[in-house]
């Protein structure tokens, strides 16, 4: 074989074997930010006020949509004392055929949160926060081309009255698990 028929024929290799990667995915197309959300809780707010957030659309009334990964709530617990938590769907009542989103608890600062695992989150109770704290985020499965979640990271900022403010970033791109700044490579 001649080198020019070999060299020509290298490109549809290379096009073949990425295709045959189940783990390809294409470019990332959404910019990971940093952004600062407010909730308020289920119980003693407006209905108009936003107590449910989506790693893809951001804060959400609950009493518009299932279409979010967990909600915010304070509860009273036995002794009088209050307590504030995020309350993952399947928590809620509301549970999906795929993976429920949920939860993890981190001790890293939110900047050594770079990439987020597949498994080990909170998706059938209430979670506990306090101000300072950091979590991981897994959606319910939105890519549905891909049957895959999409990840977050947050942390908690501030509490007042009945509401709850974090900063988070959202990786929107599917199948994409890096929490970094900027466009995703992974």
């Amino acid at each position: 074989m001649s080198t020019l028929r070999r060299l020509s024929a290298l490109p549809l290799l290379v096009l073949a074997a990425a295709c045959s990667d189940p783990n390809a995915l294409g470019d990332a197309t959404v910019t990971n930010i940093v952004d600062t959300v407010t909730i308020g809780a289920l119980e003693g707010t407006p209905i108009s006020t936003p107590s449910g957030y989506s790693i893809n659309l951001n804060a959400v009334r609950t009493d518009q949509t299932v279409d979010f990964e967990f909600a915010y709530n304070i509860r009273q617990l036995p002794d009088d004392t209050y307590q504030r938590v995020l309350v993952p769907r399947a928590a809620l009542g509301i549970s999906t055929t795929s993976a429920n989103p949920g939860l993890q608890h981190r001790d890293e600062s939110f900047e050594e949160l770079t990439r987020a695992p597949s498994n080990g989150y909170v998706s059938d109770s209430a979670v506990p926060i306090e101000l300072g704290e950091r979590y991981l985020v897994r959606s319910r499965v939105v890519c549905t081309s891909l049957g895959v979640p999409l990840y977050g990271k947050l942390q908690i900022l501030s509490f007042q009255d009945s509401t709850v403010t974090f900063q988070v970033l959202a990786d929107r791109n599917c199948g994409f698990k890096d929490l970094d700044p900027g466009l995703p490579d992974k």
